[in-house]
């Protein structure tokens, strides 16, 4: 699926509800829901993997995951590449160029505690190396989630980074860690980067979000931490003779996606 139609997905009016996956099973079911798109989390991508998160997944993994993924899904797949697995700008964004290659529609990519210049820097190679072609970044700021600052000075600061990210080349701005709607607003009110927030904050409704300018709303390791919740509970009822849920995927039906 082009990029340019994922691009086409963060002006709508409604906000992009895009879930997240990690193998072809998580996928195909998300597909199945009649979603827009999906995207990996980095989490549930490293799990799935037997890798601990924070940059810790192989590349070479990370690529086979993803070419595995985009064989069966014909909806926009984004990818969560962290900090790009380098802190030098070039092999991120060689990164870049063999995800764009793979038919990947976006990035999303991350400043973590560093200076904010070196995401920039990053930004600025993909853009060179891919060179015209159409690839989403979604430059990630942790302010929020990492508290690197709070009240006032967050939102100043978070309005910084994201001009600085614009600037190098980004198409959207993911603030993880933020529920104040109120604040979302001024946010998408000050940056015309389409905003992105994960999970839904408390009471939130989609009209909410449109109000305050939020144009995604991705869900992080959460569905992925759910599933396996729903996992050990079925191991644990397994263990005990004739306490295994009735309720379950039918076999057919499941096996059928994937024909």
């Amino acid at each position: 699926m082009p990029a340019s139609y994922f691009q086409q997905l963060h002006q709508q009016h409604v906000p992009l509800i895009l879930p997240t996956i990690w193998d072809p099973a998580s996928a195909v079911l998300a597909q199945q829901q009649g979603v827009k798109a999906i995207g990996t989390s980095s989490a549930a991508l490293a799990w799935s993997l037997g890798y601990a998160d924070g940059q810790q997944l192989p590349v070479a993994e990370l690529l086979a995951a993803v070419q595995r993924i985009l064989r069966v899904v014909q909806i926009p797949l984004t990818v969560d590449i962290e900090q790009g697995y380098s802190e030098d700008p070039t092999h991120v964004a060689d990164l870049a160029v063999q995800l764009a290659e793979l038919g990947v529609a976006g990035i999303n990519m991350e400043d973590g505690t560093a200076e904010p210049q070196l995401l920039c820097a990053k930004i600025c190679a993909c853009r060179r190396l891919l060179n015209e072609r159409a690839l989403f970044i979604n430059a990630r700021t942790d302010i929020y989630l990492a508290q690197l600052a709070t009240g006032p000075e967050a939102i100043t600061e978070c309005l910084r980074r994201l001009a600085l990210y614009q600037e190098a080349g980004a198409d959207g701005a993911f603030v993880p860690g933020l529920t104040d709607l109120a604040v979302a607003k001024k946010l998408s009110q000050h940056s015309s980067l389409p905003l992105n927030l994960m999970g839904w904050p408390d009471a939130a409704t989609v009209e909410n979000l449109t109000e305050a300018g939020v144009k995604r709303l991705s869900a992080g390791p959460a569905l992925f931490l759910q599933s396996y919740q729903a996992y050990l509970q079925a191991v644990q009822s397994f263990l005990q003779p004739g306490l295994l849920a009735d309720k379950a995927l039918n076999y057919s039906d499941f096996n059928n996606l994937f024909s």
